[in-house]
């Protein structure tokens, strides 16, 4: 199995066009350290030249361009994109479907009802496509303790996992939390036995992820924020990490070991990526002590073009 990062980066991307915080300033001034980043996406082969897509983020037109697997030359028209699984309904996740719309076939679409929802009415990106190339959905069951597979990848497993989140702001069950509003995935290559626990939006990790994250080989988490009050201090909005659905790598404030930093401490014998990183985490400094202390808890951070092997 290969994992291949598309995008490392939170919504909006690194840097962000319209941000002028230290690290976007940084990166666009071509300081040694700091990397551009794409917004966030996977993609996930069992080795041939078809791949799952994870997520379908407004950037996905620049990462096939710098990913050159997803593009065969099998015919006048080709993807090696044979589904789309989205694991959840944000806009910096699902956008991308729309740069998918000169497709031949309908796009075969795997999310929650939640998700299919929400991009039914909430933002109607599937009745849009309907005028196009259209979607095939398969609904993902997050109550179903049994994993499926994607045709043709039929060696890689795939166990959908409910995440306590929020639905995205435009959604008309924001206040309302449902069951597959945001899900993590558990993957698995038949062959070779190997698993990766794949979460970029995760609030916390609860006692229910806890087996799903020990049967991992491979976990790539939440690295959105460095604090819980990473927006508020500088500037950037009112909200905590917590108000959007993130695990700050940090320690809430007067509660210890309640960071992602501390929980993954508690998990041995881990590779341990972090995805989805948000433009103002300092993190994304190479040099700066942020990322020297991840590297002191063996935690990576992810960037475009990284691969996996499992």
């Amino acid at each position: 199995m290969k994992i291949k990062v598309l995008g490392s980066a939170a919504g909006g991307g690194f840097p962000q066009w319209n941000c002028n915080c230290h690290n976007c300033q940084s990166v666009r001034a071509g300081k040694p350290g700091y990397t551009a980043r794409t917004q966030s996406s996977i993609a996930i082969s069992d080795g041939s030249k078809n791949w799952i897509l994870v997520n379908a983020s407004p950037d996905i037109l620049t990462q096939i361009k710098n990913t050159p697997e997803l593009q065969p030359n099998r015919g006048p028209r080709d993807t090696g994109i044979c589904a789309v699984l989205l694991m959840d309904a944000q806009i910096d996740h699902t956008t991308g479907l729309l740069m998918m719309r000169e497709g031949k076939v309908p796009i075969h679409l795997y999310t929650t009802p939640a998700v299919w929802e929400d991009l039914t009415n909430g933002l109607p990106l599937v009745p849009t496509l309907s005028f196009y190339c259209g979607v095939q959905w398969t609904p993902l069951c997050t109550e179903c303790d049994e994993p499926f597979t994607i045709s043709p990848l039929e060696s890689i497993r795939i166990k959908s996992i409910p995440l306590i989140s929020k639905a995205p702001p435009y959604s008309p069950s924001r206040y309302s939390q449902r069951i597959g509003d945001n899900i993590g995935l558990l993957i698995e290559d038949t062959h070779t036995g190997k698993k990766v626990f794949y979460a970029p939006g995760l609030e916390k990790i609860t006692s229910d992820l806890l087996p799903y994250i020990e049967e991992a080989d491979v976990l790539m988490v939440d690295g959105t924020f460095w604090t819980e009050d990473e927006m508020v201090y500088q500037g950037f909005s009112s909200k905590w990490a917590s108000d959007m659905g993130h695990l700050s790598q940090l320690d809430l404030p007067h509660q210890s070991g309640s960071g992602m930093i501390a929980q993954l401490d508690q998990i041995r014998n881990k590779r341990k990526i972090l995805i989805h990183i948000n433009n103002t985490n300092p993190i994304l400094n190479e040099f700066g002590e942020e990322r020297a202390k991840l590297t002191q808890h063996g935690i990576e951070v992810a960037y475009d073009g990284m691969e996996i092997v499992a």
